[in-house]
């Protein structure tokens, strides 16, 4: 409750500085500033103090309880409620074409290429709670994990379930771009973006990736393209030992065809990345998070409850007792 307090006019506050001052006005010079006269003896008038004489000098005290309350309630002692409402006024819808194919196993990320993409592309999803979301998936071929959806969970395990060997070997670039583009040419968003990644060149797939290019131009889709892998060589399988069916693994020259990927890029309007490590792959998903904002209105209600009537009404009360008591039971010609 008192988080939601707060003073209309807080600067009035201030005058409850000469609250003190008058209060020493009244019981101090006031008092002393009285006539009184001198008698050679008070033997005739001494009686006991009654019960009245001891409460006359709160009559003032009454008057400043009321003063202090009138100053609270100039200040507009009130309590303010504020509920929200968001409204997404420019959806984006995003597909994230992901490559599956052995490479991806390569360890020159931790503890490999395509785990370490799972962990990052789960995050970027909880930081777009306002967006649709679909997963492709491709290496020789390509297919739809999840077509786009505001369902963020079933989004996160999809992600979660990517594994490789599921589909034909290869890098098939282009079917996973052409895939990714059919899942969004039915989309009404106002602003469509694909999120490309891969490790290799496209060496399979009966789709150029110049060609699927064109449809993301012509749709307005916009791709951001992303190549995984350091500089260098990395530890890649290579085959399965026969007796333990476990990968085998040794080191070969990193091979990305960046110039397809800036190709893409240029031509759809988006950006070509790099990610030599694990953070530089967070790094990219970060900035493409940055660079695609949705557009949110925020409408905020407020209700006020406003608590100075009381103050006034208990501060009249108050003067009204003062003075009935002044006029009546205290009477006074002062």
């Amino acid at each position: 409750m008192l988080e939601n307090f707060e003073f209309l006019h807080p600067q009035f506050l201030w005058l409850l500085i000469l609250i003190p001052i008058l209060a020493v006005w009244f019981f101090l010079i006031r008092k002393k500033g009285q006539a009184t006269f001198t008698i050679g003896s008070t033997k005739g008038f001494q009686t006991q103090p009654s019960l009245l004489s001891k409460l006359k000098p709160l009559l003032p005290v009454l008057r400043l309880i009321a003063m202090t309350l009138l100053i609270i309630a100039l200040a507009r002692p009130r309590i303010v409620e504020v509920s929200e409402r968001t409204k997404t006024n420019k959806g984006i819808d995003i597909v994230m074409a992901i490559d599956v194919s052995a490479s991806m196993l390569a360890r020159d990320l931790e503890p490999n290429r395509l785990e370490a993409l799972k962990k990052v592309a789960n995050e970027f999803v909880n930081q777009r709670p306002n967006d649709r979301i679909g997963i492709v998936v491709y290496a020789g071929e390509s297919f739809t994990q999840t077509p786009i959806t505001s369902d963020k969970r079933i989004v996160r395990n999809t992600i979660s379930e990517i594994k490789w060997g599921q589909l034909e070997g290869g890098t098939a670039i282009g079917m996973g771009l052409g895939s990714a583009v059919n899942r969004l040419k039915e989309s009404k968003a106002k602003s469509k973006v694909i999120i490309l990644l891969t490790d290799g060149v496209n060496n399979t797939g009966f789709v150029d990736p110049k060609t699927a290019t064109e449809l993301a131009v012509g749709l307005g889709i916009k791709v951001y393209t992303i190549g995984l892998g350091t500089n260098g060589t990395a530890s890649f399988p290579y085959a399965k030992d026969p007796r333990t069916g476990q990968l085998l693994f040794r080191n070969s020259p990193v091979e990305i065809d960046e110039d397809l990927l800036r190709y893409i890029a240029k031509e759809t309007e988006g950006k070509y990345f790099r990610a030599t490590d694990n953070l530089k792959l967070k790094a990219i998903y970060d900035e493409i998070n940055k660079l695609e904002k949705t557009e949110i209105e925020e409408f905020k209600y407020y209700n006020y409850q406003e608590n100075y009537r009381i103050l006034v009404l208990i501060a009249g009360l108050l003067v009204l007792i003062e003075m009935a008591l002044k006029h009546t039971i205290f009477k006074s010609f002062i």
